[in-house]
């Protein structure tokens, strides 16, 4: 039998993370937004597949940068 790819596993995916929920009420507070007005990602997209997501839920995405380190985005998770 075939064993599955894990696409986590790539240089090129960056980390992903699910926020709980007093992260999330606390990055929405401080940036004066609502849900709706963050970037979105599919429930079905491979690099949140094993983080158990649902409609939602907000994703931290680390990626690393040449200038800062790196660099943080969060997106909203749709059911896609």
């Amino acid at each position: 039998m075939k064993k599955k790819y894990d696409v986590n596993e790539h240089a090129l995916v960056p980390e992903h993370s699910k926020l709980n929920d007093k992260e999330k009420k606390d990055l929405l507070e401080k940036y004066h937004i609502s849900l709706k007005e963050l970037p979105k990602i599919s429930k079905k997209d491979p690099a949140i597949a094993n983080l158990n997501v649902k409609e939602g839920d907000v994703i931290k995405i680390t990626r690393k940068s040449q200038t800062a380190g790196e660099a943080i985005f969060y997106r909203g998770v749709i059911n896609v």
